[in-house]
């Protein structure tokens, strides 16, 4: 390991996995970056580089900052927005740094070691000492906060800490994600002007229409080619993503925790840190995306056992829990091959609707007079785990924990504000109210032996005043909601937590950090799923995906689709059902069984490959595939979302094979059935042999398919 605290060291290079960063590391400042993207060798000289990238002289620092911060700063020059707002009561607005000083730590480019860069820059006369920590991972990720800590006799008021990554002037496409409930993840895109492009999100979480990733790349850049640079905030409060470009052709991505007025006040020797932003990028989308996947599934904390195959009550009953009916679910489930059977909201007291009963923790006596002992025992009976749904971070006013403790709720001097789904917000930045909601879970799950929760969060943040001075308390309440997790964890090892937020509306690195799983959108049509997924998936490996198998017609959009549908889009994740198998006759539960054991057969490499994408010509297709990282094995989905442009369809290369390798490819079907014939019988439906270079390049010819069908292409090594 190499270890610096060294005041004349100039310029520093990084390597990781095929990424540089090359940083300059000022004595008066914080560090720049000079260069984040391809590898430039064991042999660069950095000092060189520097020359060689120096720009010139203009007319002041003003008209043009030789380097731009991690940390931007106005007293060095940069007009942009500043990376530290803040005053001491209208002083000491305007750090302006007299000493820094760096320490390094790199283990070399082979290293499966992070290396890091720790600077600490001091303001004496501000009173303040500013921080920043830049690492490069052993995926070639980079990740990079900043702290900022009051060495005064005054308070200091953080407003805004909003670190940069820099990209190059040819990055000149701007890509990021909207959507609203029922409709996350649609990727939308823009040229990368003069000016600032910024997605904020105001209602304690990132929000269905999320930016999730903010990508900035060379015009026209898609999965397979041209470099994209892009950045994700791990935070699961109010936060902020924007891209800014200046007159000087300075581009930056930069993110950071959005903070309500007032929110961070630093008495004398507190420090505010912001949350990690993670920077990846790579030749084509499919290529920064694995430097993500890569970099979660390296996690000591990342699921290691395989991803149990789930049936999720909701759409099968909704708030109608009787017996009966949830015992024969749970029989059918087991005959099927489910591995864990989760009863979604209505089990707890007063629990009949969405108006009544959130909060009381406690199963309902009159629903449930055994408690959920009857369920919970056959379930555990039939070889399955038990899962449960709560809302712990919420309340209904109509119900017991509300009456006995309105001072209990996020709050203003005006009220708690709007209700959403008939719901409120539990404080808990009081620690009466962690303790209480410890407790009444960690009871529920210690005697009821649940392995798996879905956390669900259906109501933004609004109105979110700590009592008993209604101080903005959105920060509090998050970290207070990811040490509730922990701590239930702590005392309940091996629990698994899934992280629900109506939906898509909490789905981050940060709330991962703390949880297991998180659930896509509440919308599982099929149709809607190949965008929700691929998209998703350009942050989450797909064992952290939540997709399940729904009824006909569908839930949220009233479209019907044939199973194999159904199935093979929601094999392209943490599989699961959300059916009501009473109403199955037995052929349809015969044909379901044979997915769930696809599922099965599979997960190993569907959760464990390299996640590809296909550009294709025809938009009304989508290609998508898991190739196993020797390429030894790979599974592709060929869907039709559309019709055609052309009938037949055309070739449809098939990416991320190896080369040099020959494969036997062939359709995937369930079992040992033929393909369907109705494809028109193209000549690889029951196997041929190709290269993958050959399979790369001219690809396959798409069978005939129908608008909302898929067919699975199987490719394995054979030489």
């Amino acid at each position: 390991m190499t270890e610096r605290s060294d005041e004349h060291v100039t310029h520093l290079h990084l390597r990781r996995a095929g990424t540089s960063l090359v940083v300059s590391l000022p004595t008066d400042g914080l560090p720049a970056i000079l260069h984040w993207g391809a590898d430039l060798g064991a042999d660069l000289d950095t000092e060189a580089l520097a020359r060689a990238t120096a720009v010139p002289y203009v007319d002041s620092v003003v008209m043009l900052t030789p380097s731009v911060a991690v940390l931007p700063q106005q007293s060095a020059g940069w007009l942009g927005r500043p990376g530290l707002l803040g005053s001491r009561e209208g002083r000491d607005w305007s750090p302006t740094y007299a000493l820094a000083t760096h320490h390094v730590e790199d283990d070399g480019a082979d290293a499966r070691t992070t290396a890091l860069v720790r600077s600490t820059a001091i303001d004496a006369v501000s009173a303040l000492l500013v921080t920043t920590e830049l690492e490069l991972t052993p995926e070639g990720l980079v990740r990079l906060r900043a702290g900022v800590r009051n060495t005064g006799t005054a308070p200091y008021a953080v407003e805004s800490l909003l670190p940069a990554l820099p990209v190059p002037a040819h990055a000149d496409e701007l890509l990021d994600l909207a959507g609203r409930h029922n409709g996350e993840r649609v990727p939308q895109r823009r040229p990368f002007d003069i000016g600032s492009w910024v997605r904020e999100s105001w209602g304690g979480r990132p929000g269905h229409d999320s930016a999730t990733l903010l990508c900035a790349g060379r015009a026209g850049f898609g999965f397979r080619s041209g470099d994209v640079w892009g950045v994700h905030l791990a935070w699961s409060g109010d936060q902020v993503l924007s891209a800014e470009r200046t007159h000087a052709e300075r581009r930056l991505l930069r993110g950071g925790e959005l903070l309500l007025p007032g929110e961070i006040r630093l008495d004398p020797g507190e420090e505010y840190v912001s949350p990690w932003l993670l920077g990846s990028w790579g030749e084509g989308l499919d290529a920064l995306s694995a430097r993500f996947h890569r970099h979660l599934r390296a996690r000591v904390s990342h699921p290691a056992s395989p991803r149990k195959a789930l049936l999720n009550t909701w759409e099968s009953v909704y708030f109608d829990h009787d017996l009966p009916t949830l015992l024969a679910l749970a029989e059918r489930a087991a005959r099927v091959g489910i591995e864990r059977f989760v009863l979604d909201d209505g089990w707890f007291r007063g629990r009949t609707g969405d108006h009544a009963g959130l909060g009381d923790w406690s199963v309902d006596p009159q629903r449930w007079p055994d408690g959920l002992h009857p369920l919970v025992d056959r379930v555990h009976g039939l070889g399955l785990e038990f899962g449960l749904w709560v809302e712990p971070e919420m309340v209904n006013l109509d119900s017991d924990l509300a009456r006995s403790h309105p001072d209990w709720l996020l709050s203003t001097a005006h009220g708690p504000g709007p209700a959403s789904r008939q719901q409120h917000v539990l404080d808990l930045g009081h620690p009466e109210v962690f303790a209480h909601l410890l407790e009444r879970l960690s009871a529920i799950v210690g005697e009821y032996g649940v392995a798996f929760l879905k956390w669900d969060h259906n109501r933004p943040l609004v109105a979110a005043g700590h009592s008993p001075d209604f101080t903005p308390g959105v920060h509090r309440q998050t970290l207070a909601a990811y040490a509730l997790m922990d701590a239930l964890k702590e005392r309940h090892p091996g629990l698994e937590i899934e992280s629900c937020s109506a939906g898509g509306a909490r789905l981050d690195l940060g709330v991962l950090e703390h949880t297991d799983r998180v659930w896509v959108s509440d919308c599982i049509d099929a149709h809607e799923r190949h965008r929700l997924v691929r998209w998703t998936g350009l942050l989450l490996p797909p064992e952290l995906m939540g997709t399940h198998i729904g009824g006909r017609p569908d839930h949220t959009t009233g479209r019907s689709h044939t199973l194999e549908f159904r199935a093979s889009t929601a094999l392209w994740g943490h599989f699961g059902v959300e059916w009501d198998l009473t109403t199955l006759s037995d052929p349809e539960l015969d044909d379901l069984a044979a997915w769930v054991a696809v599922y099965r057969d599979l997960r190993g490499l569907l959760h464990g490959g390299d996640v590809v994408r296909a550009d294709l010509a025809d938009p009304a297709l989508q290609l998508d595939g898991v190739v196993a990282p020797d390429g030894s094995d790979a599974l592709f989905r060929l869907s039709a979302l559309d019709r055609t442009l052309t009938q037949p369809a055309g070739r449809v290369p098939m990416p991320g094979l190896d080369p040099d390798r020959t494969y036997l490819v062939r359709a995937q079907t369930p079992g040992d059935r033929a393909a369907r014939p109705g494809r028109g019988r193209v000549g690889w439906l029951d196997g041929v042999r190709l290269t993958g270079r050959q399979l790369a390049v001219v690809g396959l010819q798409a069978p005939l398919l129908r608008v909302d069908e898929s067919v699975l292409i199987r490719a394995t090594a054979v030489d």
